[in-house]
């Protein structure tokens, strides 16, 4: 039966993906605090409204996919507390509610502070948060998935993240900080494409169009290629162009793990293998984007 526990909302709001929160904020941080810029209680607010609105964006999703029908033939996954009566429809819906009018709150306490940039990207962020799987036109469901999360959970809270700290930054570290963040955008994408993959059968019964839907199995396995191979790339890219210290390259520990994700969504239509892929996929982000920052630390300390 229905059991609204603290247990229920944990899995309701899938903390495991919040590292698509934690690596922007962290990676805002350490450019921030390289700057001389690094506020630490505007910082903790906006780590604080960014986790809101991703949790709002979770429980959207959840409450979206059941009214439409998209988790009707899912045999795993994330959250599905409707589905499996762990949560009741209502009691989701309030919650998102409730997260997405808390984010906007804290948003709001930001802006104060802030200039008309945080505008654009809080906006941006909210309308994302709840369009990805609701209103006319959900993106999750138009092949758009990919692109937004990159978008949004990449630059846009990196450049978010560091503007509210420091809202006399120029253009020039806008785009500096933009091109930062492409790596971490790549490898987040890849975190839902990885769902998408899982949950091809699911989803094209119900005409839930993602890229993998849309276009087969060999594209989604060779845009899973591009995202989780892209990352390292970028970060190589960014790298030689000045942007990212040398030390930062510590992600490379993390590139054995890649290669085994690729091998098995390269290989497997098996579900639960695939379930477990997506989580580990989750948590290479992390690990990526984690390493990321402590080679940035460990230049800053060094110098």
């Amino acid at each position: 039966m229905q059991r609204a526990t603290a247990e229920a909302w944990y899995q309701a709001l899938r903390p495991r993906v919040f590292t698509a929160t934690y690596v922007p904020m962290g990676l805002a941080g350490i450019a921030a605090l390289g700057d001389g810029a690094f506020d630490a209680p505007v910082f903790l607010l906006a780590l604080i409204g960014t986790l809101l609105l991703q949790s709002a964006a979770n429980l959207i999703n959840e409450y979206m996919d059941f009214r439409r029908g998209a988790d009707r033939l899912k045999q795993a996954g994330q959250g599905m507390t409707i589905k499996n009566k762990i949560l009741a429809p209502a009691s989701v819906r309030n919650g998102a509610v409730i997260t997405t009018l808390a984010g906007c709150l804290v948003g709001l306490l930001l802006l104060a502070g802030s200039g008309p940039l945080l505008w654009i990207i809080g906006i941006g962020g909210v309308l994302v948060a709840i369009s990805y799987t609701a209103g006319p036109f959900p993106l999750a469901y138009h092949g758009l998935g990919e692109i937004a999360v990159a978008i949004f959970m990449g630059p846009a809270i990196v450049v978010g993240a560091y503007y509210v700290m420091s809202p006399a930054v120029t253009e020039a570290r806008i785009s500096e900080l933009s091109l930062i963040s492409t790596p971490i955008a790549l490898m987040v994408a890849a975190i839902l494409h990885a769902n998408n993959i899982r949950d091809m059968d699911a989803d094209r019964a119900v005409n839930k169009r993602t890229l993998a839907v849309i276009f087969g199995i060999r594209f989604a396995r060779a845009e899973y290629i591009f995202l989780v191979l892209g990352a390292y790339i970028a970060q190589a890219l960014v790298i030689v162009a000045g942007l990212l210290p040398l030390a930062t390259l510590l992600t490379l520990i993390t590139l054995p793990e890649a290669i085994r994700l690729i091998r098995i969504f390269n290989s497997s239509r098996a579900v639960p293998l695939l379930h477990q892929a997506q989580g580990r996929t989750a948590k290479l982000h992390g690990q990526f984007g984690l390493l990321l920052v402590l080679g940035w630390a460990f230049t800053l300390i060094a110098s």
